[in-house]
């Protein structure tokens, strides 16, 4: 209380220093204290709030909570400056509300309002979770249900089975980001796992995990599907414009739903962003237009669900008019403008030096120096509060014009009008007074004194020219201040611009010359439809013409529509100017058509009404209709009804438009100067559906598999359809058969149908035949198309099958071929003696070949084998089964290489015998491959000896390999390398 007391005094003190000298000014804050979290297990046991504020002399700081003073002679605080330094917070003593409070001689301010809290986020319970058991097929969640925590700023994943293996979203798993809530819109085998929910908090970077929940998928022998269920559902939100706001929406089903977004009855924000997986919607930066219902659609095969809610979009304040350090003159009245916008509207409170001054709109009235101070202007609403603050200095000195003398010199065109100021510093507002020479001056029909003390001078001749003195004097003193009149010629325009009338592309002559004074400088200004033209920048088009003393003629080159307008010439000097204009008449093709609407929209046309745009000066001849689908980018030529639209129509019907399509529409208007600029294209509408009146082509088929018919046909394409529901209906029979069957394909997007029939014999002659159809109805059949039903599998067994071990790890097989004449290949089918029939392999050649090579076989097993002929109807009966030996493996060990010693021309490399294991082929002999260093390819010996001579290379590196061979294939390589050198 003492120091608010010391503060008022020093105020009132303060009136007696303003002056024109006063340089002192009162606090500014550069730093305030901001919303701070304090994490409860911070081993850093302090926590500072900062203010810091610039003033002259310097400030003096203080600090209150939840309005009560802080005691800053407590060990527990300290100051750094202005800053507020709390030792070992504790949450029942420092949570609360604090701010700020500099102040010097001038004034007091008051900073933002900060609010410390503390942060927690407790462990999970204990206690073990419960086991989950779920059928496959069906949906499910796992609660999160995280522990106690202070923000709600929590982010969620979950952990499977240890750490850190996280699950990854998906279509399928969703982990909302709300509640922490793991989703599985429909379970798989595959989830089977011990399931963790890991929660962390940003704000005090801690992170805990709950207890392991064991999930079971249950096996189902057929998993039933079931429509899409939305069960994360978005709620009506408010959110603060340019905020991040993100909507979650996440659906059980089986299938995995589809999932959609919409903003009902307007286009999506553009700054909206949807997640891979479909559920998570994202708005960027929000707007106040981004307000309005937002919706999720999910679907798959069997049904579909929908969810809506609505985002409110709020708004903190902003300043629209905010105050600024003033002076005003003692005795003077002041209208202080402090206006904010936000949503909702804010409210607008006053502090005078930190303390409740005033509500709403501030006026002060024939103020003294009790008003001086410093101001804060506060603007809130829900969302929060800005500040603005202020100096308010009181003015009281004698008039000076030390600051701001009368011009010594004053020009003025004869017959024109001058205005001399009067200017000084003084407080309160003085009284003026004025005189030419010794002559008292008093207002009349042609001079005038203004309130603020400017002299008004008008119809001005040679005789007002002269020594003029400013009188000004108010209860602290007076002053003058004296300037003389000099009297100029006027400036005349005498050759004025002349309107002109041109055609797009040609160019255009402005004229305009001026009398002036001689004794000044002229210039000339070109302005177009009251913009002054900058011939820097628009030098393209216009220029002037320097080839002429004082005169200012311009000149429009290659003139477009856009210069077509009011050009104004002003000749001017730094005395007077003198202005004149003409106009510039553009022709050209028209301007774009307006108001477009598209009315009475059926299968094949639409009725479009317009407004006619501007003609350009030369009458529009015709329009013309344009469209566009969502087939192609270009703009197309529509046909229309009347087939030539006149110029002075605004109506017309484009025809011949595809049934069940999206069109954009325009108008482009015609005139004898060509062809102007399109309208803005239409809303995009979808004509009426109609029956198809295409039918498919390419009728055809014939072949697959046994018992079978392949019917196939060129699907139409999208502008073919003409209605919703489009699908195939495929009519076929026996050659010589009186019945057609009928069968309907849904797949719009198809082009086969394959029939099946036991009793259908092979290679019998069909006719078959399609067309199209629609919720509308039917299109024409197809041509009827004649195709074969599936051959017979082969009936006969390949006989004479043989084999030939090569090594450990290849089987050829042979055999003689059957005599039926459709067999089209042969299969091998062949798997190990310890392995099941089953998972046999298998090898296909064609009905030519007469042998097979079995590769990538295990060393020393046993292998079944059997051989098939085989067509596009399947396979027949297969072959009597032979068995055979894989041959034990090649040697593992490298031969050693002992020496690599040169002899005369020739290197002789030896190495030692390699023996083989118990389970390992015998050695017959070695391979050596000598080949360059960096290639594959070289010369290859063979030999039953432990060395080998080869020849000393000519130039760079060779490579030497050994390697053993045995009836089981190559052993392992051994190299060395030689040179020439």
């Amino acid at each position: 209380e003492n120091l608010d007391i010391l503060i008022s005094l020093l105020v009132f003190l303060s009136i007696f220093i303003f002056s024109e000298e006063d340089k002192g000014f009162g606090p500014i804050f550069e730093e305030q204290p901001i919303n701070t979290i304090y994490p409860e297990e911070s081993l850093e046991g302090k926590v500072s709030l900062n203010c810091r504020a610039r003033a002259s002399p310097f400030p003096v700081y203080k600090w209150r909570m939840n309005n009560g003073d802080v005691d800053l002679t407590s060990d527990r605080y300290s100051m750094v400056g202005g800053n507020l330094v709390i030792n070992n917070p504790d949450k029942q003593k420092d949570a609360g509300i604090y701010y700020c409070l500099a102040s010097n001689n001038y004034g007091m301010v008051r900073s933002t309002e900060a609010t410390l809290s503390f942060g927690y986020l407790d462990p999970f319970p204990p206690e073990e979770r419960p086991e989950v058991r779920v059928k496959e097929g069906k949906g499910m969640v796992l609660l999160c249900d995280p522990p106690y925590h202070f923000p709600d700023d929590l982010s969620y994943r979950w952990l499977l089975n240890e750490f850190p293996v996280f699950i990854t979203m998906d279509k399928r798993r969703f982990v909302s980001q709300t509640n922490g809530n793991l989703y599985i819109a429909n379970v798989e085998a595959s989830d089977k796992g011990n399931y963790s929910c890991f929660v962390s908090s940003p704000s005090i970077t801690k992170s805990v995990f709950s207890k392991f929940i064991p999930l079971i998928p249950i096996p189902e022998r057929t998993t039933k599907p079931y429509p899409a269920d939305i069960v994360v559902q978005f709620k009506d939100v408010y959110a603060l414009m340019g905020q991040n706001v993100t909507l979650e929406c996440f659906a059980l089903g089986n299938p995995v739903p589809d999932i959609r977004w919409r903003k009902v009855l307007e286009p999506m924000p553009s700054t909206a962003e949807i997640s891979t997986s479909g559920a998570v919607l994202k708005i960027f930066n929000i707007q106040l237009e981004d307000e309005g219902i937002y919706e999720c659609e999910a679907e798959n095969i069997r049904g579909k669900d929908k969810h809506q809610a609505r985002i409110y979009v709020q708004a903190f304040p902003e300043w629209v008019e905010h105050i600024n350090d003033t002076e005003v003159d003692i005795g003077s009245d002041l209208y202080w403008p402090c206006v904010a916008t936000g949503k909702p509207i804010p409210t607008i409170r006053w502090l005078k030096n930190g303390y409740a001054y005033h509500k709403g709109e501030l006026r002060l009235y024939d103020v003294t120096f009790e008003n001086a101070g410093m101001y804060q202007c506060i603007a809130e609403n829900t969302y929060g509060a800005i500040y603005a603050n202020a100096e308010l200095k009181i003015l009281a000195l004698a008039p000076t014009f030390e600051m701001n003398p009368m011009k010594k010199k004053i020009l003025a065109a004869k017959g024109g009008r001058v205005i001399i100021e009067c200017k000084p510093k003084a407080a309160p507002k003085p009284k003026f007074s004025w005189s030419k020479g010794t002559e008292w001056l008093v207002n009349s029909s042609r001079i005038l004194i203004w309130e603020d003390g400017s002299l008004e001078i008008n119809n001005i001749t040679r005789n007002d020219g002269g020594i003029y003195t400013c009188f000004a004097e108010n209860n602290r003193g007076k002053a003058n201040s004296t300037g003389t009149l000099v009297i100029t010629d006027p400036t005349r325009i005498i050759l004025a611009p002349i309107n002109a009338d041109i055609t797009v592309g040609e160019n255009a002559t402005m004229q305009c010359a001026a009398s002036f004074d001689p004794t000044l400088d002229l210039t000339f200004v070109w302005s177009f439809n009251g913009y002054v033209i900058d011939f820097n920048k628009e030098n393209i088009h216009y220029q002037r013409n320097f080839m002429l003393d004082s005169n200012g003629e311009l000149l429009i080159r290659n003139a477009q529509l856009k210069h077509a307008g009011r050009y104004t010439c002003t000749a001017q000097t730094i005395v007077d100017n003198s202005s004149a204009s003409a106009d510039l008449v553009v022709r050209g093709p028209p301007g774009p058509p307006g108001g477009l609407r598209i009315e009475d929209i059926r299968a094949t046309s639409a009725a479009l009404t317009w407004s006619r745009g501007s003609d350009n000066h030369s009458p529009i001849s015709k329009y013309t209709i344009q469209t566009k689908t969502i087939l192609s980018d270009d703009w197309k030529d529509a046909k229309t009804d009347p087939p030539i639209i006149e110029g002075n129509m605004e109506a017309a019907r484009a025809v011949d438009l595809i049934p069940w399509m999206e069109y954009e529409f325009r108008v482009v208007a015609t005139n004898t100067l060509g062809r102007g600029e399109p309208s803005i294209p239409s809303n995009r509408i979808k004509t009426d559906g109609a029956a198809p009146n295409v039918a498919p082509s390419d009728v055809g088929g014939g072949g697959g598999r046994n018992r079978e018919l392949t019917i196939t046909w060129a699907p139409l394409s999208r502008e073919y359809h003409y209605g919703n529901n489009f699908g195939y209906i495929v009519a076929f029979k026996p050659f010589d058969g009186e019945e057609w069957k009928k069968v309907t394909v849904t797949n719009p997007d198809t082009g086969r149908y394959v029939h099946k029939d036991e009793t259908m014999s092979p290679s019998t002659a069909f006719q078959v035949k399609v067309k199209a159809f629609n919720n509308k109805g039917d299109g024409p059949y197809s041509l009827v198309a004649v195709i074969n039903s599936a051959q017979d599998a082969p009936s006969e067994a390949p006989t004479e099958v043989g084999v030939k071990v090569l090594s450990s790890s290849e089987i050829s097989v042979h055999w003689e071929h059957v005599l039926e004449k459709i067999v089209e290949s042969y299969q091998i089918r062949y798997w190990a003696a310890h392995d099941k029939e089953e998972a046999a392999n298998r090898v296909q050649v064609t009905s030519q070949e007469y042998s097979a090579r079995l590769e990538n076989l295990l060393p020393d097993t046993q292998y079944f084998i059997e051989v098939g002929a085989c067509n596009s109807a399947g396979c027949g009966p297969p072959s009597d089964m032979i068995e055979a030996f894989t041959k034990k493996a090649p040697p593992s060990q490298p031969p050693r290489i002992i020496s690599s010693v040169r002899s005369g021309s020739r290197y002789i490399i030896t190495w030692d015998h390699v023996v083989a294991l118990s389970n390992e082929s015998t050695v017959t002999g070695y391979k050596v491959l000598y080949r360059p260093d960096g290639q594959h390819d070289g010369k290859l010996y063979s030999t039953h000896k432990h060395s080998i001579e080869v020849p000393i290379p000519r130039d760079g590196e060779y490579v030497v390999e050994v390697r053993a061979h045995s009836d089981g294939g190559d052993g392992v390589v051994s190299q060395v390398k030689i040179s020439g050198k």
